[in-house]
């Protein structure tokens, strides 16, 4: 069983790793896998890899990201951006509504996961913006006038969002068809 649990769990990193680092390839803006890597592990992870998994794929791609293909905007190697709390805060928050919505997986739950992902990553994503920016005044008119500034980013997140959460939770189901050692016959691993 322990072998069993072992290439499921590997086959599902894998996933969430390859769909992190797909952020590379050239997409519209906020066309991201990240909000969905969160509903991924949500539903196929205990609560404590849940958490873990989705967020180090997504900051060991931003390391990537930040340091190999952005470099020549960060004078020296960068952890973690400026405001990325904000932007991680969502992916948490987006596991931990995962794990409610997705305690049965179907394609109703994850069309539904998937939506709730892009609510809560505009919503807590353009928080963060309005709070530390000096462009927007700190009222809610300012707070208002940046979620409407934002509004043309949510298509891609959107999209993003549906898109990925076809293909991880598409695929993970045609896969479990397929090679039935994927199955798993007891709660979360």
């Amino acid at each position: 069983m322990d072998k069993k649990l072992n290439i499921r769990l590997s086959v599902l990193c894998s996933m969430i790793a390859l769909a992190a680092f797909s952020r590379i390839i050239p997409h519209m803006p906020n066309f991201s896998p990240l909000g969905v890597i969160g509903l991924f592990g949500a539903a196929h992870f205990q609560k404590r890899l849940a958490f873990f998994i989705p967020i180090t794929a997504t900051w060991l791609s931003d390391l990537f990201i930040n340091n190999v293909i952005y470099a020549q905007y960060y004078p020296k190697f960068t952890w973690f951006y400026e405001g990325f709390y904000w932007q991680y805060g969502s992916y948490l928050l987006i596991v931990f509504v995962g794990i409610f919505i997705l305690n049965k997986v179907n394609t109703q739950r994850v069309l539904a996961g998937a939506l709730a992902s892009t609510v809560i990553f505009f919503l807590v994503s353009n928080f963060g913006v309005w709070l530390g920016s000096s462009f927007y005044p700190q009222n809610s008119s300012g707070l208002i006038t940046c979620y409407e500034a934002a509004i043309p980013f949510l298509k891609g997140t959107m999209y993003g969002d549906l898109f990925y959460s076809a293909v991880l939770f598409g695929s993970f189901a045609l896969a479990q068809k397929q090679f039935p050692v994927l199955r798993l016959t007891h709660a979360r691993q």
